[in-house]
């Protein structure tokens, strides 16, 4: 039951297509994603864990959201899911160990 549980409760924080600002000088790993993208989906939960247990400082931006849509041109979006850092480097994808060693180095 209470797997179930949390994995309704991510899966609800995944579909959220809130308005992200982000600051100019954020030292957050920027994770960019879209809801209904399968890539995303498979290692949402997995980012999502790992952020939340070990303080990771992730920035989760949904670009379903026609506001968020402005950050594809200002980070050079080309695919989803994208993670940047505070460095400025960058991964496009779901290889768990290349996504750590970027969303790492905060």
């Amino acid at each position: 039951m209470v797997i179930f549980v949390g994995h309704n409760y991510i899966n609800t924080i995944e579909k959220r297509q809130e308005t992200v600002q982000i600051p100019k000088d954020t030292k957050k790993t920027l994770f960019f994603y879209r809801d209904d993208c399968s890539d995303c989906q498979s290692i949402f939960h997995q980012v999502y864990w790992r952020d939340k247990l070990t303080k990771q400082d992730v920035l989760f931006i949904n670009m379903n959201q026609p506001a968020n849509r402005k950050y594809i041109e200002k980070y050079n979006l080309t695919a989803v899911p994208t993670f940047i850092n505070a460095d400025n480097q960058r991964y496009s994808g779901t290889n768990l160990d290349k996504i750590e060693k970027v969303v790492g180095k905060n």
